[in-house]
């Protein structure tokens, strides 16, 4: 039904089934001109199950119309990245230049326009690393991927975790040019360095002029504080003096396939030339350091039990995963309005359903008002055989969100548990 994908590296598809979406298995990849498994079918064909979710498509796409209470299902589908999504709300600077109030922007700053470049450094950079830095993505109660404007901190919408391992130096992530560069020494040490130190958004950097990307490298490396190059002329010269091609490597990357991306950590130690471990090495010592909140400087403790359980959910189904979130549970007060459903999210990820149903005795189940909440509890019930109650969360689940298919499936199988025969009909129609 669509295809995804600017072309650079890769083009995916989308099978439209009555307004729900999901990932065709397969992709061109354009690099190698050739096509295989889409990214992570390789290891597990889901054939046409994996749904594609706002955090997917707001990202990759402009923002759809998302029915409210699913998933994956959209009223309407854009196409393309439209201006308002680096931009903000055009709405006040169309109106004042219909109205004839122009505002020479060499001179000054339009206030009715956000213009990326105008920013602060740490907004600039949460502008582009909404959607160029992949990772454990968090929303913070209440948001959606919806909600992000332009000159606005990311996190006060969502927050991003990395996992961190012995060898992530050296594995990363395709999109994850945001992360790579805020680990650059040229981005720490200065001031004044972002993406748009190098990047002009409106241009494709397949046309770019190689000069422009190293224009801001000799700038900096000319003067007289910061090291010059310290590689031989004659070298130098067989590169055409090209920093980029040296310092920011072309690499694969850990999750897509048949992929050649620049690798934005610029640095020496992984300069053409320099010794690189090989790939068993690398896979020898890689272990696994914690998750590392990218969006704000330190998270909290209920951040990062929550970062700890979507990791469980989405990557790595470890029991050390789990003992990190409960480690930081257990430094959540009980008053925190967080605290239960990331309870009940623990304890349904390792299984302890008793537990749930010792946490909900005395609670009503229409009182929840977080839909995957009543669904863990749901869950619970079913797996303890308690299924009159179960129903009673199922039914607050799917009446929260009423079109998540899996809401309704679980709906259909308690109804046949008990024998209501013509609601399971229903239902399952």
């Amino acid at each position: 039904s669509y295809i995804i994908g600017s072309g650079h590296h890769t083009n995916s598809h989308i099978i439209n089934e009555n307004g729900y979406v999901f990932q065709a298995p397969i992709t061109f990849y354009t690099q190698d001109g050739r096509w295989d498994m889409a990214p992570g079918f390789e290891k597990e064909n889901l054939r046409f199950s994996r749904i594609l979710t706002t955090e997917c498509l707001t990202c990759h796409n402009h923002y759809p119309d998302a029915v409210e209470g699913s998933l994956n299902k959209y009223e309407s589908m854009p196409t393309g990245i439209a201006c308002e999504r680096c931009h903000g709300p055009g709405e006040v600077h169309v109106k004042e230049k219909l109205s004839g109030k122009i505002v020479d922007t060499s001179q000054q700053i339009d206030y009715s326009i956000i213009n990326p470049k105008d920013l602060p450094k740490d907004l600039q950079v949460d502008l582009c690393q909404r959607c160029h830095l992949q990772g454990i993505a968090v929303l913070e109660e209440g948001k959606t991927f919806f909600d992000f404007q332009p000159g606005r901190p990311l996190s006060d919408i969502v927050n991003v975790f990395l996992p961190r391992y012995t060898n992530s130096h050296e594995q990363f992530i395709m999109a994850s040019q945001a992360d790579r560069l805020r680990l650059s020494k040229c981005y720490t040490l200065s001031e004044e360095m972002t993406c748009l130190t190098c990047h002009h958004p409106h241009h494709s950097v397949r046309k770019a002029d190689k000069a422009s990307f190293n224009k801001p490298c000799i700038s900096c490396h000319q003067q007289k504080e910061v090291a010059e190059c310290s590689v031989p002329i004659a070298t130098r010269n067989l590169q055409q003096d090209n920093c980029v091609s040296c310092h920011m490597p072309p690499s694969g990357s850990t999750d897509i396939p048949h992929v050649n991306i620049t690798d934005h950590f610029i640095s020496k130690s992984i300069a053409k030339g320099s010794e690189r471990i090989n790939s068993e090495e690398k896979e020898e010592i890689a272990r696994f350091l914690g998750l590392q909140i990218r969006t704000k400087k330190k998270g909290s403790a209920i951040e990062m039990a929550r970062g700890y359980l979507a990791m469980f959910d989405k990557y790595v189904e470890a029991d050390a995963v789990l003992d990190s979130a409960d480690y930081y549970l257990a430094m959540v007060s009980k008053d925190d309005l967080l605290w239960f459903k990331t309870k009940v999210h623990y304890y349904f990820s390792r299984k302890s359903y008793a537990e749930i149903t010792k946490l909900v005795f005395n609670q009503e189940a229409a009182n929840q008002t977080d839909a995957w909440t009543a669904y863990r509890i749901g869950e619970a019930q079913t797996s303890m055989k308690d299924h009159a109650k179960a129903l009673l969360y199922y039914k607050r689940a799917t009446k929260l969100m009423p079109f998540n298919l899996e809401f309704q499936e679980k709906l259909g199988s308690v109804y046949i548990a008990l024998e209501y025969l013509p609601q399971a009909k229903k239902t399952f129609e």
